[in-house]
């Protein structure tokens, strides 16, 4: 599919040349072919097929034509950091990345940050670059336990992080802006959707005349009434708010005849065990008659 799009679209990535060469030659290496790539972060970009040989790189052309600066293969220096460290705009089989520093044998692993989704090379300075470098960033302490708030761009996107609880964000920009209120609503609103998360009613009814509350609940596919394990939706032409005890009770009623499990049922009392046949008696073996004794001699 991708080589069908790239053949498609050939005539406008790679424009005709004013000397004449094949517009595809990679004008790194001369012998690897230009085509169309796709990045980890899901944009695409051009380049080389000796990859990895040869790492050159350049953005999509613009609607102008203009084919913008290509990525050289060590990198473009965008400025140095406070410590001195350059940091550096790239290109890798993955997409485009800043990284602050060069490999070396103490730092094979320079640290890095991929640009995120909407991103372009150009439009990323040192100032943009640094912010990425630097994250995660702190937005500050939960207001109910003082815990660390988190903002940071991860495989899945941009979220914010509380304790073991992550809630993902629309932009990548609001993780350079977005302050504690917003971040604690859209951590609870991740808590509410969570499992075992505890729901508010939208009324409270009562008690039913078997015991337990019955409650108007929100659900995914409508508002119904709860009353233990007994789940009834709500007609349409009812409004949740205005459901009475009567109309609740009858509805739910209904369900449980219909098969729904209402509150446990007592247990039946237990069947008195059937008396034990008596057992028939063995006849006693006829004791073995005694020997008569000897007289003894005076």
């Amino acid at each position: 599919m991708l080589t069908k799009i790239d053949d498609f679209l050939a005539p406008h990535l790679y424009p005709a040349r004013a000397d004449g060469s094949d517009p595809r030659i990679c004008p790194t290496c001369g012998k690897g072919r230009l085509n169309l790539k796709t990045a980890r972060s899901g944009g695409a970009f051009i380049g080389c097929s000796n990859y990895p040989e040869c790492r050159y790189t350049r953005p999509i052309s613009s609607p102008n034509g203009d084919e913008g600066e290509a990525i050289s293969p060590d990198g473009k220096i965008l400025g140095h950091d406070d410590t001195g460290l350059p940091i550096s705009l790239r290109s890798g089989r993955f997409g485009p990345y800043v990284q602050r520093g060069d490999a070396t044998e103490e730092a094979p692993k320079p640290p890095r940050a991929s640009l995120p989704k909407g991103w372009s090379p150009e439009s990323v300075d040192l100032d943009r670059a640094l912010m990425l470098l630097n994250l995660p960033r702190l937005i500050g302490n939960h207001p109910e336990d003082g815990a660390p708030v988190e903002a940071a761009i991860g495989r899945y996107g941009p979220y914010v992080k509380h304790n073991t609880t992550y809630a993902n964000l629309p932009e990548a920009e609001e993780v350079f802006t977005i302050g504690m209120n917003r971040a604690v609503e859209v951590l609870a609103q991740k808590a509410t959707r969570g499992r075992g998360a505890t729901v508010a009613p939208l009324k409270e009814l009562g008690e039913h005349p078997e015991g337990g509350p019955m409650q108007v609940m929100a659900g995914r596919y409508g508002p119904y009434v709860k009353w233990g394990k007994v789940f009834a939706t709500l007609p349409k032409d009812m409004e949740p708010e205005a459901v009475t005890f009567d109309e609740a009770l009858a509805l739910v009623n209904e369900k449980a005849a219909k098969g729904g499990k209402g509150k446990a049922k007592a247990k039946a009392p237990a069947k008195p065990k059937a008396a034990a046949k008596p057992k028939a008696k063995t006849a006693a073996k006829p004791k073995a008659a005694a020997k008569p004794k000897t007289a003894t001699r005076k």
